[in-house]
């Protein structure tokens, strides 16, 4: 074989070696979760502990490598049982009533917090010394999975458990706050804690808020993050986006939730079973074009709003072609998610009160000044007059629980 012709074998025999290279010179993203500082540096406060980890898809270092093996190969830490939030380990599901399983990669037992229970249950907790939570928040009040941090908390407390949260950004930032405080004793599973819609908090911030606030008596620690800062948005961290459930498909959808998500429970779809879940806003008997132009006049900051057809595949509305409007965020610096949404719910009520149902409007709005003033036809603005006071006070409330600048 002459020289020439052994020059294309070494290109592949050295292809190996070379994207080993190119792996090692990866570029590492500016901000390092909780999991990312227990995958590089050991198990440090997890040293000795017998671990029950509450997490889902979304539980991964920057890398990819899920939280679960990152434990379960970490000296000093005893993996021994895991704990999945509503839409399953895998953040597949759409549904109630999720059951308990296994994980198939290394055979630990896995308790649904979405089944039978939300909060762990004595059984659940047997062989344990500590409870783990691994999970990516939103930062809107009603996504659930701070619920389920907050109902394990409480657990860990009653079965003298050790609680540590392994901490994520919040991808909205942790500078922003609006919509109404909710009401003391209207808590529920989508309201865990009287706080705004859009909270600004970390899911390890929100975890010191509930035990200072509540009393809870509970040896709590936290993994905080590096290098996040509170203006950061998600698209500022370097970290890769992984769907956080099945309808929060992108972080432009995670900024819309707050105040499009308000009206989720009245009879109108906005877009679940298409593929821009609350992008867009809906029903057969919505006129596109005069719901578009209201919106409009409503000057609101750093969105529009294009009058649409569309036609859910499941969900409200299913297989019924809809009149309606997308919502396009054009500065995000400007946007106000909450007000948007109650101007949305105003809208409606003006021009399709006969149709539209907004009886389940307090289902997530949970504040009794906001609704009186909505259902007294006053406009956004008025209403987040009301609340002005209430955010006021949760913004001293919250700065003691806070970890980052």
């Amino acid at each position: 074989m002459h020289r020439t012709d052994r020059a294309p074998l070494l290109a592949l025999l050295c292809l190996p070696l070379l994207a080993a290279a190119a792996h090692a010179q990866r570029a590492v993203p500016a901000v390092l979760t909780g999991i990312d500082v227990i995958a590089a540096e050991g198990a440090g406060i997890l040293e000795g502990r017998k671990v029950g980890l509450i997490t889902n898809h979304t539980g991964r270092t920057w890398d990819g490598k899920r939280t679960i093996d990152v434990l379960r190969s970490t000296k000093g830490i005893e993996l021994v049982a895991l704990f999945s939030p509503e839409h399953g380990l895998q953040g597949a599901l759409d549904r109630e009533g999720i059951a308990h399983g296994t994980d198939e990669a290394t055979g630990l037992k896995v308790w649904s917090l979405y089944g039978e229970t939300r909060k762990p249950t004595k059984p659940m907790l047997e062989g344990l010394d500590t409870l783990v939570f691994d999970i990516q928040d939103i930062g809107c009040r009603f996504y659930t999975y701070v619920s389920t941090m907050g109902l394990a908390l409480e657990a860990a407390a009653e079965h003298g458990l050790q609680f540590v949260v392994l901490d994520r950004p919040n991808p909205i930032d942790g500078v922003h706050m609006a919509g109404p405080v909710l009401d003391p004793g209207k808590e529920s599973f989508v309201g865990h804690h009287t706080i705004p819609l859009r909270h600004g908090m970390t899911a390890g911030e929100l975890m010191r808020m509930l035990v200072g606030e509540k009393g809870i008596k509970v040896d709590a620690k936290l993994v905080p993050c590096r290098g996040w800062t509170r203006s950061m948005t998600f698209d500022r961290t370097g970290l890769p986006w992984v769907n956080p459930s099945p309808n929060m498909r992108n972080l432009t959808q995670a900024l819309l939730y707050p105040g499009i998500g308000v009206i989720e429970g009245t009879n109108v779809s906005v877009g679940r079973g298409t593929d821009t879940p609350f992008e867009v806003v809906g029903a057969p008997w919505i006129d596109g074009i005069a719901l578009a132009a209201a919106l409009r006049a409503a000057e609101l900051p750093g969105v529009t709003f294009v009058p649409v057809r569309f036609t859910p595949s499941s969900s409200k509305h299913e297989k019924k072609e809809c009149g309606g409007v997308q919502i396009a965020v054009t500065d995000w610096q400007t946007f106000e998610p909450v007000i948007t949404g109650i101007a949305l719910a105003c809208a409606l009520r003006d021009l399709f009160g006969s149709d539209w149902k907004h009886d389940k409007l307090d289902w997530l709005l949970r504040d009794q000044a906001a609704l009186d003033a909505f259902l007294a036809g006053k406009d956004a603005r008025t209403i987040e007059r009301g609340w002005k006071q209430e955010l006021d006070v949760f913004r001293m409330r919250r700065k003691p629980f806070l970890v980052y600048e």
